[in-house]
């Protein structure tokens, strides 16, 4: 997540703010689509939390938007994994459980032909 974060920062790619949308894994069988937001370094400066602090300089906002936005990448990142293993688990889940009601009714079948093969 962080060489991703320090190859969008270091891109050249100007931005003011932007977003991050990613699913959100909330259960085995449910995600929900999220986003989050990305801040520019003049955005973050100018933020009016940010007025608290008395004294910050450049390196400081370089260095917070960098972990900031590496930490958001690799929880986007982290959670879409999440979300894409459980559909694949519920998928695979539900593919097992079709291919035994097939063959259920395949040798069912197969079962009824014979027998009726037998008392001919």
């Amino acid at each position: 997540a962080s060489v991703i974060a320090l190859e969008l920062l270091n891109s050249g790619y100007e931005f003011d703010e932007g977003s991050i949308i990613f699913n959100r894994f909330r259960s085995v069988i449910s995600y929900k689509t999220e986003e989050k937001p990305i801040f520019s370094l003049n955005t973050i400066a100018s933020s009016e939390s940010m007025s608290i602090y008395d004294d910050i300089d450049a390196d400081v906002l370089q260095n917070y938007q960098e972990y900031s936005l590496a930490n958001i990448i690799y929880y986007s990142l982290k959670e879409s994994t999440t979300s894409e293993q459980s559909a694949r688990m519920t998928a695979m889940d539900n593919a097992s459980k079709n291919a035994s009601e097939m063959i259920d009714k395949l040798t069912l079948t197969f079962n009824r032909t014979r027998q009726a093969v037998i008392t001919k």
